[in-house]
């Protein structure tokens, strides 16, 4: 049965050691790791800190910008990348979140280009230390400074020119949540899909993500776990909330509705 996790980014004001001590005392049993919270805190203490927490790490966020968007050159996005993958290697993360980078004045087919050929260098680095690399596409709404795949369609037709079984599907139901077809397509693609983001909106998101907490929006989320759970997903439910809403919330409370919204999905 898949299992659950709490993001890091959902906890935003907390510290990497208050996510830890506080997801343990709330009895998650998985984390997805920030890093930089991590990298604020010290890799290696925070290694260690988990390791002794029992808790084990969903997702490692993120590597990418392969397209220069964020003003670091292809090689330099790619040296961070093989640091990320290394660094995922050592939590035991069962994945890496990728994004891709925005065209940045380039033509969507060099964009394109770009992102596969990264992908392609960065699989067998992946696959020596057991990391599946995770390729996010995001909503429209809210893309433009993180990625140019916006789409399920586009996002695996990268991962077969890719062609590596190390490359996988980040599925956000946030950002893919509200197509009508995913619901259809998922007993197709759940053999694809390295991990599934939980995120809920009332609006189609424009310029930031505003999420709600699970089960206040309007996306079909029930839908979308029993299709999962039917085609056989077995991984992590990773919830990843942000927002105005959900910064002027108790952590702690949150943590507790995220807990009880995850137990009526799943039907534990």
């Amino acid at each position: 049965m898949a299992r659950l996790s709490m993001n890091e980014m959902t906890t935003y004001r907390w510290s990497f050691e208050e996510d830890v001590v506080n997801y343990r005392a709330a009895g998650i049993p998985a984390i997805g790791v920030w890093r930089q919270k991590l990298a604020d805190f010290g890799e290696e203490k925070g290694i260690e800190l988990l390791a002794d927490s029992g808790m084990a790490v969903s997702n490692l966020l993120w590597a990418g910008g392969f397209t220069g968007s964020d003003g670091h050159t292809f090689r330099e996005s790619m040296d961070d990348a093989a640091e990320a993958i290394r660094l995922a290697g050592q939590l035991k993360a069962d994945c890496l979140i990728v994004y891709s980078g925005a065209r940045a004045g380039h033509t969507h087919n060099h964009a394109r280009r770009l992102i596969t050929d990264a992908l392609r260098e960065l699989a067998p680095i992946a696959d020596q230390h057991g990391v599946t690399l995770a390729v996010e596409p995001m909503h429209t709404g809210v893309a433009c400074e993180w990625t140019f795949l916006t789409g399920l369609d586009d996002t695996l037709g990268l991962l077969d020119a890719v062609g590596s079984p190390r490359v996988q599907l980040a599925l956000d139901t946030y950002h893919l949540g509200d197509d009508e077809r995913l619901l259809h397509r998922i007993p197709q693609v759940v053999n694809r899909i390295a991990i599934v983001h939980l995120g809920d909106r009332r609006e189609p998101p424009q310029h930031e993500q505003n999420r709600v907490r699970l089960g206040e929006g309007k996306l079909p989320l029930n839908e979308l776990v029993s299709a999962l759970a039917s085609a056989g997903y077995d991984k992590f439910y990773d919830v990843e909330l942000m927002g105005e809403d959900i910064e002027a919330t108790d952590y702690h409370a949150l943590l507790e509705h995220s807990q009880q919204a995850y137990r009526q999905l799943v039907g534990v």
